[in-house]
Protein backbone atom coordinates (compact mmCIF):
# COMPACT_ATOMS: atom_id res chain seq x y z
CA UNK A 1 0.00 0.00 0.00
CA UNK A 2 2.55 2.58 0.73
CA UNK A 3 4.29 2.14 -2.85
CA UNK A 4 0.84 2.91 -4.68
CA UNK A 5 0.80 5.80 -1.47
CA UNK A 6 3.99 7.29 -2.94
CA UNK A 7 3.10 7.30 -6.23
CA UNK A 8 0.02 9.06 -6.02
CA UNK A 9 1.62 11.68 -4.10
CA UNK A 10 3.93 11.89 -6.36
CA UNK A 11 2.08 12.14 -9.10
CA UNK A 12 -0.52 14.19 -8.17
CA UNK A 13 1.12 16.23 -5.18
CA UNK A 14 -1.44 18.65 -3.17
CA UNK A 15 -4.45 16.64 -4.85
CA UNK A 16 -3.17 13.31 -4.47
CA UNK A 17 -2.76 14.38 -0.53
CA UNK A 18 -6.11 15.70 -0.20
CA UNK A 19 -7.74 12.42 -1.65
CA UNK A 20 -5.96 9.80 0.15
CA UNK A 21 -6.63 12.05 3.40
CA UNK A 22 -10.44 12.02 2.53
CA UNK A 23 -10.41 8.18 1.82
CA UNK A 24 -8.59 7.31 5.16
CA UNK A 25 -11.20 9.56 6.81
CA UNK A 26 -13.80 7.39 5.23
CA UNK A 27 -12.33 4.08 4.90
CA UNK A 28 -10.49 4.13 8.42
CA UNK A 29 -7.71 1.41 7.20
CA UNK A 30 -5.76 3.43 4.84
CA UNK A 31 -3.11 4.49 6.98
CA UNK A 32 -2.94 8.38 7.51
CA UNK A 33 0.64 7.74 8.99
CA UNK A 34 2.40 6.97 5.49
CA UNK A 35 0.06 9.48 3.75
CA UNK A 36 1.22 12.50 5.64
CA UNK A 37 4.63 11.12 6.69
CA UNK A 38 5.13 10.39 2.70
CA UNK A 39 3.69 14.06 2.01
CA UNK A 40 6.04 15.69 4.50
CA UNK A 41 9.15 13.43 2.97
CA UNK A 42 8.19 15.08 -0.58
CA UNK A 43 8.30 18.10 1.19
CA UNK A 44 11.83 17.46 2.27
CA UNK A 45 12.73 16.69 -1.40
CA UNK A 46 11.40 20.06 -2.42
CA UNK A 47 8.57 18.66 -4.80
CA UNK A 48 5.84 20.09 -1.81
CA UNK A 49 5.88 22.87 0.59
CA UNK A 50 5.49 21.78 4.12
CA UNK A 51 2.92 23.78 4.97
CA UNK A 52 1.17 22.80 1.31
CA UNK A 53 1.21 19.70 2.52
CA UNK A 54 -0.25 20.54 6.08
CA UNK A 55 -3.15 21.98 4.11
CA UNK A 56 -3.84 19.80 1.77
CA UNK A 57 -4.08 17.25 4.48
CA UNK A 58 -6.26 18.79 6.67
CA UNK A 59 -8.72 19.91 4.09
CA UNK A 60 -8.99 16.71 2.61
CA UNK A 61 -9.12 14.92 5.72
CA UNK A 62 -12.29 17.21 6.92
CA UNK A 63 -14.33 16.92 3.34
CA UNK A 64 -14.50 13.16 4.96
CA UNK A 65 -15.42 14.73 8.40
CA UNK A 66 -17.68 16.58 7.08
CA UNK A 67 -19.39 13.72 5.60
CA UNK A 68 -19.49 11.68 7.92
CA UNK A 69 -21.05 14.21 9.88
CA UNK A 70 -23.61 15.79 7.25
CA UNK A 71 -24.44 11.20 7.15
CA UNK A 72 -25.16 10.91 10.72
CA UNK A 73 -26.96 14.30 11.11
CA UNK A 74 -29.46 13.24 8.48
CA UNK A 75 -29.97 10.00 9.97
CA UNK A 76 -30.76 11.90 13.60
CA UNK A 77 -32.56 10.54 16.37
CA UNK A 78 -35.71 9.32 14.34
CA UNK A 79 -34.45 7.37 11.66
CA UNK A 80 -32.24 6.22 14.11
CA UNK A 81 -34.98 4.91 16.36
CA UNK A 82 -35.76 1.67 14.50
CA UNK A 83 -32.36 0.48 14.46
CA UNK A 84 -32.02 0.65 18.54
CA UNK A 85 -35.30 -0.95 18.47
CA UNK A 86 -34.14 -4.13 15.72
CA UNK A 87 -30.62 -4.16 16.40
CA UNK A 88 -30.19 -3.30 19.84
CA UNK A 89 -28.08 -6.30 20.70
CA UNK A 90 -25.84 -5.95 17.85
CA UNK A 91 -25.20 -2.21 18.64
CA UNK A 92 -24.95 -2.29 21.88
CA UNK A 93 -27.15 0.46 22.50
CA UNK A 94 -30.73 0.89 24.32
CA UNK A 95 -32.45 4.31 24.73
CA UNK A 96 -31.17 4.60 28.00
CA UNK A 97 -27.55 4.47 27.12
CA UNK A 98 -27.97 6.74 24.21
CA UNK A 99 -29.54 9.10 26.17
CA UNK A 100 -26.84 9.45 28.59
CA UNK A 101 -24.05 9.48 25.93
CA UNK A 102 -26.39 12.34 24.31
CA UNK A 103 -25.81 14.11 27.99
CA UNK A 104 -22.13 13.14 27.88
CA UNK A 105 -21.25 14.66 24.49
CA UNK A 106 -23.42 18.20 25.35
CA UNK A 107 -21.16 18.28 27.90
CA UNK A 108 -17.73 17.27 26.65
CA UNK A 109 -18.38 17.77 23.06
CA UNK A 110 -15.71 19.94 22.14
CA UNK A 111 -13.14 18.34 23.80
CA UNK A 112 -14.57 14.73 22.77
CA UNK A 113 -13.91 16.26 19.11
CA UNK A 114 -10.74 18.04 19.41
CA UNK A 115 -8.85 15.32 21.24
CA UNK A 116 -10.90 12.82 19.28
CA UNK A 117 -9.33 13.17 15.65
CA UNK A 118 -5.46 13.38 16.84
CA UNK A 119 -6.42 9.91 17.96
CA UNK A 120 -5.38 6.53 15.45
CA UNK A 121 -8.42 4.89 14.26
CA UNK A 122 -10.87 6.61 16.65
CA UNK A 123 -10.39 10.03 14.63
CA UNK A 124 -12.04 8.62 11.77
CA UNK A 125 -15.48 7.84 13.90
CA UNK A 126 -15.74 11.33 15.74
CA UNK A 127 -17.95 12.68 13.08
CA UNK A 128 -20.74 10.37 13.83
CA UNK A 129 -21.70 11.00 17.41
CA UNK A 130 -21.12 15.11 16.84
CA UNK A 131 -24.29 14.40 13.76
CA UNK A 132 -26.21 11.94 15.76
CA UNK A 133 -25.73 14.37 18.98
CA UNK A 134 -26.33 17.70 16.58
CA UNK A 135 -23.40 18.98 17.62
CA UNK A 136 -23.59 22.88 16.25
CA UNK A 137 -22.08 23.20 12.77
CA UNK A 138 -19.85 25.91 13.62
CA UNK A 139 -18.03 23.96 16.38
CA UNK A 140 -17.60 21.10 14.89
CA UNK A 141 -15.96 22.60 11.95
CA UNK A 142 -13.85 24.96 14.59
CA UNK A 143 -12.60 22.27 16.98
CA UNK A 144 -12.69 19.47 14.11
CA UNK A 145 -9.91 21.40 11.78
CA UNK A 146 -7.58 22.42 15.28
CA UNK A 147 -7.56 18.18 16.00
CA UNK A 148 -7.11 17.63 12.26
CA UNK A 149 -4.70 20.40 11.84
CA UNK A 150 -2.78 19.02 14.60
CA UNK A 151 -2.47 15.30 13.57
CA UNK A 152 -1.77 16.20 10.04
CA UNK A 153 1.17 18.67 11.16
CA UNK A 154 2.76 16.17 13.31
CA UNK A 155 3.06 13.13 11.05
CA UNK A 156 3.78 15.62 7.60
CA UNK A 157 6.81 17.34 10.10
CA UNK A 158 7.79 14.26 11.42
CA UNK A 159 8.09 12.69 7.74
CA UNK A 160 9.81 15.86 6.76
CA UNK A 161 12.46 15.67 9.79
CA UNK A 162 13.44 12.08 8.93
CA UNK A 163 13.52 12.11 5.24
CA UNK A 164 13.92 8.57 4.16
CA UNK A 165 13.14 7.17 7.48
CA UNK A 166 9.64 8.10 7.19
CA UNK A 167 8.38 4.65 7.50
CA UNK A 168 9.57 4.88 11.50
CA UNK A 169 6.65 6.81 11.99
CA UNK A 170 4.06 4.01 10.72
CA UNK A 171 6.57 1.64 13.19
CA UNK A 172 5.83 3.44 15.97
CA UNK A 173 2.22 4.51 15.99
CA UNK A 174 1.23 1.42 13.78
CA UNK A 175 0.99 -1.08 16.54
CA UNK A 176 -0.43 2.00 18.37
CA UNK A 177 -3.52 2.26 15.78
CA UNK A 178 -3.57 -1.61 16.04
CA UNK A 179 -4.24 -1.68 20.29
CA UNK A 180 -6.60 0.87 19.66
CA UNK A 181 -8.35 -1.55 17.29
CA UNK A 182 -8.15 -4.50 19.14
CA UNK A 183 -9.32 -2.85 22.60
CA UNK A 184 -12.41 -1.35 20.81
CA UNK A 185 -13.10 -5.16 19.20
CA UNK A 186 -12.56 -6.51 23.05
CA UNK A 187 -15.50 -4.14 24.36
CA UNK A 188 -17.22 -4.64 21.37
CA UNK A 189 -17.43 -8.42 22.09
CA UNK A 190 -17.81 -8.08 25.88
CA UNK A 191 -20.92 -5.62 25.48
CA UNK A 192 -22.56 -7.79 23.36
CA UNK A 193 -22.25 -10.52 25.70
CA UNK A 194 -23.24 -8.89 28.37
CA UNK A 195 -25.58 -6.77 26.62
CA UNK A 196 -29.47 -6.82 28.41
CA UNK A 197 -32.06 -4.12 27.04
CA UNK A 198 -33.44 -1.63 29.84
CA UNK A 199 -36.54 -0.08 29.16
CA UNK A 200 -37.14 3.50 28.24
Amino acid sequence: MADWVRELIEQSSYLGVMLLMFLETVFPPIPSEIIMSLAGLQAARGTMTLWGAIVAGTIGAMAGNIAWYAFARWLGYDRFQPLIDRYGRWLTLDWRELKRADAFFDRYDKWFVFLGRMLPTVRSLVSIPAGLFEMPWKPFLFWSTLGTFGWTAGLATAGYILGSNYEDVDRYLGPVSTGVIVVLLLWYVIRVLTWKPKPR
